[in-house]
Order: C-alpha cells, then sequence, then structure tokens
C-alpha cells in the first residue's frame, strides 16, 4: 500500500498545480462587430478576413 512519505507545503502544492488554471480564449472582432474566435469564420454574418465564406445569413 502506498504511503505518502512527506506533507507537501501549500507553497509546494500551489506551484505543482500552476498550470492548471483555465485558459482565456483569445476574441477578436469581426468587420460587423460580432466578438469571433481567430482564424475561424464568423458566427454571425459568415465572413472570413473581409471575405464572404458562409451563404447562410443570419
Amino acid at each position: 500500500m502506498a504511503v505518502a512519505q512527506k506533507r507537501k507545503s501549500k507553497s509546494r502544492k500551489g506551484m505543482r498545480r500552476s498550470h492548471h488554471r483555465v485558459a482565456v480564449p483569445s476574441v477578436v472582432y469581426c468587420e460587423c462587430g460580432e466578438a469571433a474566435l481567430p482564424h475561424r469564420v464568423c458566427a454571425s454574418c459568415g465572413s472570413y478576413n473581409g471575405r464572404q465564406i458562409s451563404k447562410d445569413d443570419a
């Protein structure tokens, strides 16, 4: 049976968990003014890089 050898301090526990945070997504604003993820087609107007890509207009 596994037994912990020594108690880890709060500081060491925090340093170990420093990479467990949730990443904040990058946001860019389309020409229509809506927020969108970078390098993806805008969900509201269907354009990407100044060109109309999607035929579904919202």
